[in-house]
């Protein structure tokens, strides 16, 4: 293969990942622990946490934040996942992209 064909396809590849990367930032990812609800942007910006109400977790504040914690988790994993997803295909071609 010639050095300008493989310009070419680094090119390509390179618009292929940026359109990846964009789609997923533009995608919004929800996680879920039992009362708690939280929507997380692709650029991992939470966009919302819900929690629906419930007498117990008035009573013990340590049980929601470990709630948040683990529904927070949960979205970003849901973002690595589909990262892996749109963008593993690169990994072998490019050590260090991901």
């Amino acid at each position: 293969m010639n050095m300008q064909a493989i310009l070419k396809q680094a090119q390509n590849m390179q618009k292929e990942i940026t359109n990846a990367q964009k789609e997923i930032n533009e995608m919004e990812f929800t996680g879920k622990n039992g009362l708690v609800t939280v929507i997380v942007k692709g650029t991992r910006n939470i966009k919302s946490i819900r929690i629906e109400e419930d007498e117990d977790i008035k009573e013990d504040l340590s049980i929601l934040e470990d709630m948040l914690t683990i529904a927070i988790n949960d979205a970003f994993k849901q973002i690595d996942d589909i990262t892996n997803k749109k963008l593993g295909k690169y990994a072998n071609m490019m050590p260090g992209l991901m």
